[in-house]
């Protein structure tokens, strides 16, 4: 367990499993009880985009309908959601070389934004048609982030290397 305390809600936290430790009081006036998120830090869902936005199929859908995806925007931060292109404008898979540039970029961002919880999905594995032993080396330094969670196929790959 990796315990952390939290000065805006006065209460612990488990860091690895993004957990209270602590249950809400149960004084309806409290005004930390009362505006606790539901967990200590703020959970980003990384999808794989394509660089016109359009977030039409697979997890860029599920982040337009459930993460705040921004319908246009390709790169980045979007609501409580990460794009990182896995295919062009015209909806064409990049190459592995443009997508490790889009890797490195998030792994950096990630790693100036220790209060944001990123859980990785198994970008470009899907519609892009790439396999796991292809991505997943490419965040083979995230691994060492306390606040970067990746797929399982990843993990696996990445355990073998």
């Amino acid at each position: 367990m990796n315990q952390k305390y939290s000065e805006q809600f006065d209460a612990y936290y488990d860091e690895q499993t993004n957990e209270w430790l602590e249950d809400i009081c149960d004084d309806p006036d409290c005004d930390l009880c009362v505006g606790r998120t539901p967990t200590p830090l703020r959970e980003i869902f990384v999808f794989g985009s394509n660089l016109a936005g359009r977030h039409g199929a697979g997890a860029a859908k599920f982040a337009l309908d459930n993460h705040g995806a921004i319908y246009g925007v390709g790169v980045g931060l979007q609501g409580d959601s990460y794009g990182i292109p896995t295919k062009d404008q015209n909806i064409e898979t990049l190459p592995l070389t443009y997508i490790r540039v889009y890797v490195n970029q998030f792994i950096e961002f990630a790693r100036h934004m220790p209060n944001l919880v990123f859980n990785v999905t198994a970008i470009g594995c899907g519609l892009a048609g790439y396999t796991p032993s292809q991505i997943a080396p490419m965040f083979s330094s995230a691994s060492g982030l306390s606040n970067v969670r990746l797929p399982q196929e990843f993990l696996k790959v990445l355990a073998n290397d």
